[in-house]
């Protein structure tokens, strides 16, 4: 029987392996991009970006190739639209309106209509599971902050017409373990 080194690079980096995986996630790449800029320009760049960082990466392991990606999008959809919580101690002081008229009809489309800060935590919290502790690390606000912007969305979302049922959203736009398809 070979005995196999656990510092042996097995499943490491493989650039054809890693841009045959990324190429199948193209599309589910590009609409978190999206999901977090609301715009096709700065969307593509930072989908540009980080499928960049991750082929460049010679020691990125295969398992985290997609996860490495998707987190280099968030860096680079962070540092470019920069976004902020609206500064309220009053949950009920802040209004539900912000959601454009188009959104009322399209979930989707109220999804790029919240502000940049509410989307930013929605997309991180809600659809990709990160916790409240990762997102105010990453937007550099509190959890406070978060768990505000969060409930804005939930309440802006089920005020659309398709409302936000999360198990629908789940069935047409994520696979089983919660992260977009």
């Amino acid at each position: 029987m070979k005995e196999v080194n656990m510092l042996e690079p097995m499943d490491i980096f493989d650039e054809r392996a890693t841009i045959k995986l990324l190429t199948e996630e193209m599309h589910s790449l590009y609409l978190f991009s999206f999901l977090l800029t609301a715009d096709n320009d700065i969307a593509e760049q930072c989908y540009v970006c980080g499928l960049g960082e991750c082929v460049e990466g010679i020691s990125v392991f295969m398992d985290w190739a997609r996860s490495w990606a998707r987190r280099t999008i968030l860096k680079h959809a962070i540092r470019i639209i920069m976004p902020a919580p609206e500064h309220t101690d009053n949950l009920s002081s802040i209004s539900l309106k912000g959601v454009a008229a188009l959104g009322k009809n399209n979930l989707f489309a109220a999804i790029v209509a919240l502000s940049a800060f509410e989307r930013f935590v929605f997309v991180m919290s809600v659809l990709e599971k990160q916790s409240d502790a990762d997102c105010s690390m990453l937007l550099r606000c509190s959890r406070r902050d978060v768990m505000i912007a969060r409930e804005l969305a939930l309440k802006r979302l089920t005020n659309t017409d398709d409302g936000y049922d999360q198990s629908a959203w789940a069935a047409r736009f994520f696979e089983p373990d919660g992260l977009l398809a």
